[in-house]
């Protein structure tokens, strides 16, 4: 490469091949990691905001990037299962078991930390969230950074996730030293969180690995209550990113609708015929089955309901679509809680910081 990116408010973004990665660009994203600098970069789920796991000031200034409060503990990338045994300070059999199957992939692991953990990584816990994505852009990062990565969703805290660069550059130009580009995200949404220091293995968040999965694997799993949660839990010590504060939310007051799919319907046209009388620019987040029954300012459709690998992908985008189109308010429809279904819930219910009617 002759040249290597260009700078945004004093941030280098670089496009990158999402298949076979330059190394050019790799090495310079990994020479900033390794001065303890912050690097945003494309995983399989959304786009993370890494920095050296292992370096106390370089992680706290990922909390200073993104405004995300202290408590809030971050997952740590790895490109080798080696690194697993080197962060935890014991690897359950049921771990092995799951990394086996699962890795590299959107499964992050709750194990007991190594000493070599700082407590700001995770957040005074006693405990670590590892995974190791399947991106390559990401497992080259790690690997030319020869350091255990750091990294939470690249966005300000409490806003959707970022699953494309552009979003990044939005939230985070010059507040970060590198975005590596490598265009937008295959999942969608984040990594499943399961808790492996349990008796029977406990999912703190659902995410691209599904519950159904996971039980097949280990033929027992638990769901945390909080992953399926129609309140906040205000007093909960968050175990696991995505727990306690409030994610993945835009701008505008969001109303959540859940039900059987045409009272949903039926429902969300009442919602929305009240509010633009009173005079409030209304967004619907609707689906290809009942996007045409809708009168509103600004429509979309996350997909079909028979493709919640689509839905799932297209959430984030969307909900920051209607922050651009400045809506007043949004209506969104719900979803059955199985299958990706319980991943897309939990985001859609924080989103709307659980301000959810039940339709019929």
């Amino acid at each position: 490469m002759k040249s290597v990116g260009k700078k945004v408010k004093g941030t280098l973004w670089i496009k990158i091949d999402s298949e076979k990665p330059q190394i050019e660009a790799i090495r310079i994203a990994a020479d900033v990691i390794k001065k303890g600098g912050l690097v945003a970069f494309p995983t399989e789920t959304v786009y993370g905001l890494g920095a050296n796991a292992l370096d106390s000031n370089a992680v706290a200034s990922i909390f200073q990037a993104k405004e995300r409060p202290a408590d809030n503990p971050m997952i740590v990338h790895i490109a080798n299962r080696k690194d697993l045994c080197r962060l935890a300070r014991s690897v359950p059999h049921k771990a092995e078991k799951l990394t086996a199957r699962f890795w590299p992939g959107p499964l992050t692991l709750i194990v007991k930390r190594s000493s070599l953990v700082p407590d700001v990584t995770v957040a005074g816990l006693d405990t670590v969230g590892i995974r190791m994505p399947s991106n390559e852009i990401a497992l080259a990062l790690i690997r030319e950074s020869e350091v255990p990565i750091a990294a939470p969703s690249a966005n300000r805290a409490g806003k959707p996730s970022p699953t494309t660069a552009q979003h990044v550059i939005e939230d985070l130009a010059g507040r970060i030293d590198v975005i590596l580009d490598g265009g937008p995200t295959r999942v969608g949404v984040e990594s499943t969180v399961i808790d492996m220091t349990k008796r029977i293995p406990q999912i703190l968040r659902p995410g691209g690995t599904l519950f159904e999965e996971l039980k097949a694997a280990l033929g027992e799993v638990m769901l945390h209550p909080a992953t399926l949660s129609e309140k906040q839990a205000a007093t909960l010590r968050a175990r696991a990113p995505g727990m306690k504060h409030r994610h993945y939310a835009p701008k505008a007051e969001m109303i959540l609708v859940e039900g059987d799919p045409d009272k949903i319907v039926k429902r969300v046209k009442e919602l929305a015929a009240l509010s633009m009388a009173d005079g409030r620019k209304v967004g619907i987040l609707a689906t290809d089955e009942s996007i045409s029954n809708y009168d509103g300012d600004v429509l979309r459709s996350l997909g079909s309901r028979s493709n919640m690998e689509e839905v799932a992908r297209n959430l984030f985008r969307l909900l920051r679509e209607f922050d651009e189109e400045k809506v007043d308010i949004i209506i969104a429809e719900g979803f059955p809680s199985r299958g990706l279904g319980l991943a897309v819930m939990n985001r859609l219910r924080r989103a709307a910081s659980f301000n959810i009617l039940r339709a019929g």
